[in-house]
């Protein structure tokens, strides 16, 4: 629960801030200095109908059915519990897995010409890595986080490819979240708000536009060692796509399930975490549903004197 998620972008309808991220927990921040790692195994399965278009890679895409396979692996350094009168962390994710898509039609160039059809374009490939910062505290239950990322655009970017987990662009999201986590009386509600500024893709000139996002999660903690409940995301994009390839703001609802176990790994707590997510209203992005495995675990936590 110490670890944001994070991904991909609004050009071909996805997003820097992994959607569905902020669920229960969500503004927990580490209990200890230290170095902490998380992996997020997301397995993504969406399309948009032949009636729909999305630019993706600098082309109008119809008809597209994607599915991704990624990992996402953050190391993330606790340096101090006592700055600004709260909890300090910073680190990074780098992206890695298997996108896969499939178009009906792919139109070459705005305004006509060169039309394929049939399209299928698949790659095993890295994102472009992503520098996170968080800042959190601590008043009884209620815990207060403000975190923000920034997409640094040096990842593997197939210029001829539509398929791709790097955006190839500079992205910086920013959030803020709290969390009511009653652990005696079995409850956590969390809340995480945020704006994403996009940045231009430099190969293929495509300005993406920024993006707002709403997330909240009800989890009931039945044990130390177990807890579900539900969670939903709304993201919508605020401003318009730059290019002659039109404004496509996006917009999405989603809904969903979560489920954490906590156990002991040697000497060090670890927790896995799984996710299903659904999305039920969707414009100009594709529309799908998510599976998400978490595992967080201490890499090294400064003890304090026994």
């Amino acid at each position: 629960m110490f670890v944001p998620g994070v991904a991909q972008a609004t050009e071909s309808g996805v997003s820097l801030y992994l959607h569905g991220s902020g669920g229960p927990g969500t503004a927990v921040m580490a209990p200890l200095e230290g170095v902490y790692f998380d992996k997020i195994t997301w397995v993504y399965d969406g399309d948009a109908g032949i009636e729909r278009e999305l630019p993706v890679n600098g082309r109008v895409v119809a008809g597209v059915d994607l599915t991704v396979v990624a990992e996402f692996a953050t190391m993330l350094f606790v340096p101090s519990t006592d700055f600004l009168g709260g909890t300090f962390a910073v680190g990074v994710t780098l992206p890695y897995g298997a996108p896969m898509l499939d178009a009906a039609g792919v139109l070459e160039r705005p305004g006509g010409g060169s039309l394929s059809a049939s399209v299928h374009d698949t790659a095993l490939t890295t994102g472009d890595p992503v520098g996170v910062a968080m800042l959190g505290w601590k008043e009884g239950d209620l815990h207060l986080q403000v975190s923000s990322m920034v997409n640094v655009p040096i990842g593997h970017f197939r210029e001829s490819g539509l398929a791709n987990l790097s955006l190839h662009r500079w992205a910086v999201d920013t959030s803020m979240a709290a969390s009511w986590h009653d652990a005696e009386a079995g409850w956590d509600l969390s809340v995480k708000g945020g704006y994403t500024f996009n940045g231009s893709n430099e190969t293929n000139g495509y300005d993406s536009g920024d993006e707002m996002h709403l997330e909240a999660a009800l989890e009931k903690i039945v044990s130390p060692a177990f807890s579900f409940g539900l969670q939903s995301y709304y993201v919508k994009q605020v401003s318009d796509d730059g290019g002659a390839l039109g404004p496509f703001r996006g917009e999405a609802l989603a809904f969903g399930v979560t489920a954490a176990t906590n156990v002991q790994m040697g000497r060090a707590p670890a927790t896995f975490r799984g996710r299903v997510m659904q999305e039920v209203d969707v414009t100009n992005r594709l529309k799908g549903s998510s599976f998400w495995l978490d595992f967080s675990i201490p890499l090294h936590m400064n003890m304090p004197p026994q």
